[in-house]
This record gives structure tokens, C-alpha cells and sequence, in this order.
């Protein structure tokens, strides 16, 4: 098991493209079709990035994603080129040593400005807009139903793409007016396209996925899947075993990074507290595990 946290990269011979919250984007000199998507074990809460990363979470997201790429591939195609350092070109493979099972080499796509989050489940922001409204995103559904409840059918809520702070949920008819009507209709039916055919496999691993979000783009005019899919950092995550409808449910996710800050006194500013050592290892512990649920693997 590897223990090195990969919180930055630093990768000589390769052109620095940008970095986000978890993620360092790289491209090869002179290549302008590809780019280098390296995931670290970088760890944000509240819209801050915390000082100290979890350890193996990077290699979690980075193999996960590889995984439902794979198992997603007869739905819509994707910009995985291949997660396999050794297969990709040389300025890359010499850095194997920091990279290896936590790099995509993808098909460079021209993104929607635009989430596409899917929902089985009442939880999160839906629940707080059902709360308000009876709906969620616009979408009305049935009166009563309780925290963590499942819905009639997974409804697709989208939502804006914030380049800092939060994404705030819009309707189909604003997305609609964002990237066209005929746009926003095969990205809705792909969303709930891929969420069932995920569903079915999680539930059978005991797994309840409740919400994710997919990201999209265009490559040579095809709509095609991007970025990462159906992670603990994407996705919300129950576990069937313990699955209690009507308040709410642990998840397999960075709950205990959340959990600890929250009594920890700080302000959410930035800078954030470091995060102990113990809590580190139950975050850990959380991510190793809903990647072995779903895939079956270890990590080696």
C-alpha cells in the first residue's frame, strides 16, 4: 500500500495547464489535443482547501473514475485515453514514480457550462428546496416524503458551474437557455441514462447511490462524458445495511473531515486547521472502502 500524499505537482518537462480544488492539469508539449489530468490528495471542505491531503484518496477518484469510464463506455463515449502511465507519452512516464494510478491521459473536449446532477433520493440542497417549495430544481414532487426517502424516479436537477464558491441549482428550462434545447434534452436522458445503469451495479455491491453529478463536453461534435465519474467526491454514497430512511444517512465520503472542523471552532475562512492525524486515516478509510465495494479490487 502506498503511503506518499501527492498534494502538488510539480512536472518538469510538461506544460502546466491549471489546477483546481483536487485536480492538476498538465498537457505534452506541442500537444494540443490531449491533456494530463493528474488527481492529488488534495482535500477541500466548506470551499477551502486544507492544508494536509488523505491519504490514497487521488489513486481512489483517479481508478474509480477508470472504472465506471469503462463500465459506462456502451452509454456515451468518454475522453479516457488511457489511465495506464506506462502507455502514455515519455514527458509523462518520467514522472511514473509520482503519477502512476492517479493520472488520466484524455481527449481534450470542449466543456457544457454546466453540471448535470441526477437524484434518486431526497438529501442535500433537493431536500432543503423540497422543504421550501414541495420541489426540487422546478420539479414538483409528492407531499410527505422524509429525508433520505427514495424518489418516484431519479429526477435530473442541473446546476451552474461555479469557477469559485458554491454551483447553484437551476431548472431545465434555464440550462435550456445556457446550451440550447436540443443540447440540454440529450444531456438530461444521457444523466439519467447513466445514473440507472450505475445504480444497478452499486445496488448490487449493497451500495445506494444516492445523487451524483456528471460533466460533459464536446469532442469532434460527440457529447462526451469528462472530468470524473461516480467518485465519493461526486457522488453521495449509502450503505444498504444501514440505510434508514427518514433522517440522514453516513455517507462514503469525507464526512469525518466535515464532521471534526465543524467542532473544531473554525470560522471557514481560509487559512484552514490542519487535519489530525486520526481523522486523516477515517477519511482514508472511507475512500478505500466504497472503492472496494464497487470495483472489487484493492488498491495495490
Amino acid at each position: 500500500m502506498s503511503t506518499q500524499v501527492v498534494t502538488r505537482t510539480d512536472l518538469a518537462g510538461l506544460e502546466f495547464v491549471g489546477r483546481g480544488k483536487v485536480r492538476d492539469i498538465w498537457r505534452v508539449p506541442g500537444d494540443r489535443d490531449h491533456l494530463v489530468i493528474v488527481t492529488t490528495d488534495r482535500i477541500s471542505a466548506f470551499d477551502v482547501v486544507l492544508p494536509n491531503g488523505i491519504t490514497d484518496k487521488g489513486r481512489v477518484l483517479s481508478t474509480l473514475s477508470a472504472f465506471w469510464f469503462r463500465h459506462l463506455g456502451d452509454v456515451v463515449p468518454n475522453h479516457l485515453v488511457t489511465a495506464d502511465v506506462d502507455a502514455m507519452p515519455a514527458p509523462v512516464k518520467a514522472h511514473a514514480a509520482i503519477l502512476r494510478g492517479r493520472t488520466h491521459f484524455v481527449r481534450r473536449c470542449e466543456p457544457f457550462p454546466v453540471e448535470c446532477v441526477v437524484r434518486g433520493y431526497l438529501a442535500g440542497s433537493g431536500l432543503k428546496d423540497y422543504k421550501a417549495t414541495g420541489k426540487v430544481c422546478g420539479i414538483a414532487l409528492p407531499p410527505g416524503l422524509r429525508e433520505s426517502d427514495r424518489l418516484p424516479e431519479p429526477i435530473f436537477t442541473p446546476s451552474t458551474k461555479a469557477e469559485t464558491g458554491h454551483d447553484e441549482n437551476i431548472d431545465f428550462e434555464a440550462m435550456t437557455r445556457t446550451v440550447g434545447p436540443d443540447a440540454a434534452t440529450k444531456l438530461r436522458d444521457l444523466t439519467l441514462a447513466l445514473y440507472r445503469k450505475a445504480t444497478e451495479h452499486a445496488e448490487s455491491k449493497g451500495v445506494i447511490l444516492c445523487d451524483t453529478k456528471f460533466e460533459f463536453g464536446l469532442s469532434s461534435g460527440r457529447i462526451t462524458l469528462i472530468d470524473e465519474a461516480l467518485t465519493p467526491d461526486s457522488s453521495r454514497y449509502w450503505d444498504r445495511k444501514v440505510y434508514v430512511p427518514g433522517k440522514s444517512q453516513p455517507s462514503f465520503d469525507k464526512q469525518p473531515v466535515r464532521d471534526w472542523l465543524e467542532a473544531s471552532g473554525w470560522d471557514k475562512k481560509p487559512p484552514a486547521p490542519k487535519l489530525p492525524n486520526e481523522v486523516v486515516a477515517q477519511t482514508t478509510a472511507r475512500y478505500r472502502e466504497i472503492h472496494h465495494r464497487l470495483t472489487g479490487e484493492v488498491l495495490s
